[in-house]
This record gives C-alpha cells, sequence and structure tokens, in this order.
C-alpha cells in the first residue's frame, strides 16, 4: 500500500518537500525530538525551514496536506511516532481522495 502511493506521487511528478522529509527522518531517529515536535512544534520549526502552509498543516495534523509533501514511508514512521498505530494510519491513507492518493 506505502509503495503504491509512493509510487503514483513519483510518476505524477509530485515533489516531496526536503525539509519536511528531514523533519521526519530526524524525528524517527530521535526520540528526544519527537517528542519536543509534539510539545512544542514552533520550537522545532526554527531548524526545519518549511513553508508556512506545511507548519500549519502539521499544527493541524491535516493529513491530506501533509501526504503529498512527503515520502510514504517517513510518513508512516512520524504518525508512529504520534501515537497512530498502523490500523488507524491505513485507514486514514484509504479515506484520502483518490487525486491525492494516486496524483490524478
Amino acid at each position: 500500500m506505502l509503495y503504491a502511493v509512493a509510487a503514483a506521487f513519483h510518476r505524477e511528478g509530485k515533489v516531496t518537500d526536503y525539509w519536511l522529509s528531514k523533519l521526519f527522518f530526524d524525528a524517527q531517529k530521535d526520540p528526544q525530538l519527537g517528542a519536543t515536535l509534539r510539545r512544542d512544534p514552533q520550537s522545532v520549526f526554527a531548524s526545519y525551514p518549511m513553508r508556512p502552509e506545511l507548519q500549519q498543516a502539521l499544527l493541524t495534523d491535516d493529513f491530506e496536506k501533509i501526504v503529498p509533501h512527503v515520502n510514504a514511508y517517513l510518513l508512516r514512521f512520524y504518525y508512529a511516532s504520534t501515537g497512530v498505530k498502523d490500523p488507524e494510519f491505513i485507514a486514514r491513507l484509504d479515506a484520502l481522495p483518490v487525486k491525492e492518493k494516486h496524483g490524478g
């Protein structure tokens, strides 16, 4: 499932956001960073210069806006670090409009 979502975005020329991807990568490797991100996201954003709309999407947990901008595996690890279990994560992916899941 995750591979299919990632492949669809790649085929459609969707571009991941480097800083969002880096944040998710770093947060899954560093539990302290993940905890700070959940407790005080603004302090973490200072080190990851993402576009304001991506920062807002993280603050409001706007899954639909986040998905097109990050690698599917990093997305999964990030949500796991926030306590979202795989069945809920998969349900959230399945609930996305077809355009978001498949770039069309």
